[in-house]
C-alpha cells in the first residue's frame, strides 16, 4: 500500500493526467490520499479518469491562456486548498532538424511546455499557495541537459522548463518548494516511436537492464511532493536507468544511442 507521506486530504493538480506519467502520478497522489484533479485535451477521457481515482477532472488544453485560471476556480470550489501542482503536460513535436522547424510549431512547443507551467504556478501562487504554503513538481526530461538529433525543439523547451524551475525555487521559497523530475526513456504513447520495435535492444544498452515506466517516474514525483522532501527545492532528481552513467561505457551502449536517434515518429 501507498504511504500517505503526510499528503493525505491535501488538493493537487496534475496536467495531462489521462495517460502515461500523468495518469501514474494521479493514480499515486490519490492513493496516498490526496484530492485530486485532472487536467486533459480530452473529455471523455477526463471524466472516466476523475471517476477512477475518485477526484474531480476538467477538460482543456494547458495552452488555453484561460484554462488554469479555470482549473484553480474548480480546485478551491471543490477541495477549498490548491496544494499541489503537478506540471506534466507536453509536447514533443516538431520533430526534425531544427533548420526545418516551422516557427509556429516552435512558438507552440514553448507555449505548452514553458509558459503553460508557468500561467498554472501563477494561478497556485496567487490563489492559494503563497499565503498557505504548496508545491510544484515540473516533468522535465534527461534531454534538458544534452543535445540529440531530431528532439532540439522539446530538449530546448524542456531545458527552459528546467531553469523556469529553478529560478521559482528562489523566489518562491520558503513558501513554495519547486522541483522537477527529469525521466529518461519511459514506455509512454508520446515515446511509443522510439521503443515499440527495439525495446529490449533499448533495454540492453541501460545499466539499469530495462526502459523505464509511468510508476517509476510516479514514485519520485510523489516523493518530492511529499513531506518526505520537505527540505528539498530546486532540485532536478533524474530517473533514467542509469541512462548518465553510460557515459563511461561506451561501446556498450552504443546500440541505445544508435536506436533512439533514427527512428522517426509516428505521424
Amino acid at each position: 500500500m501507498t504511504s500517505s507521506y503526510g499528503l493525505k486530504g491535501r488538493a493537487a493538480v496534475v496536467t495531462g493526467a489521462t495517460r502515461g506519467i500523468g495518469r501514474a502520478v494521479a493514480a499515486r497522489l490519490a492513493a496516498a490520499g490526496a484530492l485530486v484533479c485532472v487536467t486533459a485535451r480530452d473529455g471523455d477521457d477526463v471524466r472516466r479518469t476523475a471517476k477512477e481515482l475518485g477526484g474531480i477532472g476538467l477538460a482543456g488544453s494547458v495552452a488555453d491562456p484561460g484554462h488554469p485560471a479555470r482549473v484553480t476556480e474548480l480546485v478551491l470550489r471543490e477541495f477549498g486548498r490548491f496544494d499541489v501542482l503537478v506540471n506534466n503536460a507536453a509536447t514533443n513535436q516538431p520533430y526534425g532538424p531544427l533548420m526545418d522547424a516551422d516557427p509556429g510549431a516552435w512558438r507552440e512547443a514553448f507555449t505548452l511546455n514553458v509558459e503553460a507551467p508557468l500561467r498554472l504556478m501563477q494561478c497556485a501562487w496567487q490563489a492559494w499557495m503563497r499565503e498557505h504554503r504548496g508545491v510544484v513538481v515540473n516533468i522535465c526530461t534527461e534531454g534538458a541537459t544534452h543535445v540529440g538529433p531530431n528532439v532540439g525543439a522539446y530538449n530546448t523547451s524542456k531545458a527552459a522548463l528546467l531553469h523556469l524551475t529553478r529560478q521559482l525555487a528562489g523566489e518562491l521559497a520558503p513558501r513554495v518548494r519547486v522541483n522537477s523530475v527529469s525521466p529518461g526513456l519511459v514506455r509512454t504513447e508520446m515515446a511509443r516511436f522510439v521503443w515499440e520495435r527495439h525495446e529490449d535492444e533499448l533495454a540492453a544498452g541501460l545499466p539499469l537492464g530495462r526502459i523505464g515506466t509511468p510508476e517509476d517516474v510516479a514514485r519520485a514525483v510523489v516523493w518530492l511532493a511529499s513531506d518526505e522532501a520537505e527540505w528539498v527545492t530546486g532540485a532536478d532528481l533524474l530517473v533514467d536507468g542509469g541512462t548518465r552513467v553510460r557515459t563511461a561505457y561506451s561501446d556498450r551502449y552504443a546500440v541505445h544511442d544508435r536506436l533512439r536517434s533514427s527512428v522517426p515518429p509516428h505521424a
